[in-house]
């Protein structure tokens, strides 16, 4: 018989034989007997020197004086198990428990507290989401068509373990209700022609402009720009010919040279102009132009403002530039309109006199199915259009009064936010496959951040995309859509997106400017997508024997024969290099501006690649001094000098020899044998045992002795990113499965997206115990 098998066989009889002793009390007794007389002597033992009176970590564990008060608070025992089983804690130099009794420790926990019956498993809540940034232009774009994005204006989401698309953080303050109305009919006014008649010429006052230039009111339409900048008018333009861009001006004249002004399109330059006229005799400046069908920005700047106070004469202080109006002259106008791509794909029917009102309800009905993700009712066709009808009676065209009733439809929580339909949402024991909308629109947003495309919906309506399941994620991978996991599921989980903050000391490292920065954050990118496209083994994470640069990311690594901005694929064997660990993204983000940071490093690791993040460090833990205040040495000599205090110690020992063994790159990822004049010590031992003497060893160990730990983490995130929410106790069952299926699967990228879509909390939902629903999110 093995030891495992003997504790668990131990564990197990205690826990029979308290069931026994206490049967007339409940199932729940035994639990607490087995806790009472076995797991709190063993905490005394090993834990409450430091997590009693100390509270090591805001941490007392002496106040869990029975199993019912553990079960209150499973995320602080889901910490001592992962702790415990990484051999993290107790401390290296504190008194260990010997393996049976951390085994012990282990299996009660997990017997008694993390209970789950895997043959029927709870696939937890389902919360609402409100569309974040990404989702929400992403969206549009599909829906609409329209070639902008308009959520960049948008307040930034939050974010809740570790990513931007949790219902639970994801909070709808009152701008963003502001900015929704905006964006609807701003998407709107970009997508629809909603005047079909022959405009020979299209006014627009100045005063009524938005633009970059500081202006002011004159009256009549009329707007003084008094410092540099723009102002400019969204024209739509009904086909392709030549156009007439005009502006009416006057300069209010001072300095040497007259005021001057620009006219531009979608922000080319086309023309400058001395604008020479003066009060009260403005003058008319024009361009002949060809300009293609379609939305574009037509804009007047002025260039030359000019201030000069001290002059004697105060008509010659300062100069401005007086527009009156912009206008727009199609010089063809019985040409027909060009109707873009997305009025063309809203408006799939014409109406003739007597059937306006039915052929605007199939237009709007047809727009909200797809923008709600699942069949409309009548009742919200028939609210959508009172608002055409109310636009119709107002004399507005066909075309407008379609637009204001699909600007509701933009507006509208259906819309902002995804929902699903439940039979019993509020009976936490009624278990239910979510529909095949509802799962045609949990598959769209897991791997597009968009909503479900024509063959998705064909599917869900014909009940027939479960059946086919498999096949859909295979073809979604494939679609250049999946670039959004890579962005924003890749991007969140490697922390990338931190690149853009990240500012290296220019006289440190002078070779580091934005083209790198973006060289950088592009290897990762492509990476990432060559094991998500080609389907390779998620274990290339860790370390793989290729990557891709361009000619400056290449100089940064000592790579030979690469030049230019263009990315190729090439070899890293015979290098140091391999896997996302050794790439100067990752690199740069786990340094600070000056040098490198073996605990940032470190982890990063821990957070992201082995699913164990250490506690935050206490409030009154001493930065490492800079300068001449710092300690002699090495920075991994100062680092050890830095531990001598016992304070940080504990929580440095995971850490610091991870980002040890990462020492030989410097912060911005460039390889050096010394620091200094110095030599470079990359060897580490890890909590676990494990001894390393480099990136190599280190590497090697993450992908072989650690690679369940590595796989686990990456279930669990990519688990999060596509449910939306934070895992709880009872998704390990679902963790357990995805894992072992992919082992199984040869660790194939394909082979863990697919094996996520079909567990059990993706596949099903259940009802919510109002109780703990008021109490908040991670409540048990």
């Amino acid at each position: 018989m093995t030891r495992r098998a003997a504790t668990i066989l131990t564990i197990l009889a205690i826990l029979q034989a308290a069931a026994g002793a206490e049967s007339s009390k409940g199932a729940r007794a035994s639990g607490d007997a087995a806790f009472q007389t076995t797991i709190k002597p063993l905490l005394n033992k090993y834990c409450y020197g430091c997590h009693g009176e100390k509270k090591k970590g805001d941490l007392d564990l002496r106040v869990y004086t029975d199993e019912a008060m553990v079960l209150r608070n499973r995320k602080i025992f889901a910490k001592v198990i992962q702790n415990l089983q990484a051999h993290e804690m107790p401390p290296e130099k504190k008194p260990q428990p010997t393996p049976e009794e951390r085994e012990l420790i282990t299996v009660w926990i997990q017997a008694e507290i993390f209970k789950c019956d895997c043959d029927h498993p709870d696939p937890g809540r389902v919360t609402i989401r409100r569309l974040n940034r990404a989702e929400y232009n992403n969206t549009i774009r599909d829906l609409v068509g329209v070639d902008f994005q308009p959520a960049d204006d948008f307040p930034a989401d939050d974010s809740g373990y570790g990513f931007d698309n949790i219902g639970d953080v994801l909070s709808l303050p009152p701008v963003l209700l502001e900015k929704y109305l905006a964006a609807a009919r701003k998407i709107l006014n970009k997508a629809i022609i909603t005047d079909l008649k022959p405009r020979p010429v299209q006014h627009f006052d100045a005063d009524a402009l938005e633009g970059t230039a500081p202006g002011e009111s004159l009256g009549e339409g009329i707007k003084r720009l008094g410092r540099e900048g723009n102002i400019f008018a969204s024209v739509k333009f009904p086909h392709d010919g030549e156009y007439v861009l005009r502006a009416k001006a006057y300069g209010e004249q001072a300095g040497p040279e007259p005021a001057r002004m620009s006219f531009s399109l979608d922000d080319q330059e086309l023309t400058k102009f001395d604008v020479k006229a003066e009060e009260p005799a403005p003058e008319i400046y024009e361009l002949r132009t060809q300009v293609s069908a379609g939305a574009h920005k037509f804009a007047a700047a002025y260039l030359n403002n000019y201030r000069n106070p001290n002059d004697p004469n105060p008509k010659n202080r300062d100069r401005n530039l007086v527009i009156h109006y912009l206008e727009v002259e199609d010089t063809d106008p019985s040409r027909p309109v060009v109707l873009p791509e997305s009025h063309q794909r809203i408006f799939f029917r014409h109406p003739t006199p007597q059937t306006k009102m039915e052929t605007a309800r199939q237009i709007i009905g047809r727009f909200a199915t797809r923008a709600f993700r699942r069949p409309v009712l009548k009742e919200e066709v028939d609210r959508l259009l009172k608002l055409f009808a109310l636009a119709d009676t107002n004399g507005e065209s066909f075309e407008k009064g379609v637009q204001v009733a699909l600007e509701a439809a933009l507006v509208s929580p259906y819309f902002l936010f995804r929902g699903e339909l439940q039979p019993e949402p509020n009976n936490p024991g009624a278990v239910h496959p979510v529909d095949e909308f509802a799962l045609a629109s949990r598959l769209s947003y897991f791997l597009w951040s968009s909503m479900p495309d024509d063959e998705l919906f064909g599917l869900a309506g014909r009940k027939a995309l479960r059946k086919n399941l498999e096949a859909q994620v295979r073809r979604m991978l494939e679609d250049r859509k999946a670039r959004a996991l890579v962005d924003n599921f890749a991007g969140q989980w490697l922390q990338i997106r931190n690149l853009k903050l990240a500012a290296p000391d220019n006289k440190l490292f002078p070779e580091f400017d934005d083209a790198l920065r973006a060289a950088m954050a592009k290897e990762t990118e492509l990476f990432v997508s060559e094991i998500a496209q080609q389907n390779r083994s998620v274990l290339e994470f860790l370390d793989a024997d290729y990557t891709f640069v361009n000619g400056r990311l290449a100089g940064l690594y000592g790579i030979k024969n690469v030049s230019g901005d263009d990315f190729q694929r090439v070899s890293l064997k015979w290098t140091h290099r391999g896997g996302i660990l050794t790439q100067a993204s990752i690199l740069t983000i786990t340094s600070t501006p000056t040098r490198t940071s073996p605990v940032k490093r470190g982890k990063w690791v821990l957070e992201n690649l082995l699913g164990t993040p250490p506690p935050p460090p206490p409030p009154d833990v001493p930065e490492l001094k800079e300068g001449q205040a710092a300690l002699t040495g090495t920075l991994r000599q100062r680092m050890e000098q830095h531990r001598e205090n016992p304070i940080c110690a504990s929580c440095h020992a995971r850490m610091d020899p991870i980002g040890f063994g990462l020492e030989n790159f410097n912060g911005i990822g460039e390889w050096r044998d010394k620091e200094g004049d110095l030599p470079i010590d990359p060897a580490g031992k890890l909590v676990t045992g494990e001894t390393f003497d480099g990136p190599d060893d280190l590497k090697a160990i993450l992908t072989k002795r650690r690679r369940g730990d590595f796989i686990h983490c990456l279930a669990e995130k990519m688990l999060t990113y596509a449910l939306g929410r934070g895992l709880e106790y009872y998704d390990k069952c679902a963790v357990e499965q995805i894992t072992k299926r992919l082992a199984k699967g040869r660790y194939r990228f394909s082979t863990l997206v697919l094996e996520i879509v079909k567990s059990t909390p993706f596949q099903m939902y259940r009802g919510e115990d109002q109780q703990l629903a008021e109490a908040g999110p991670g409540s048990d």
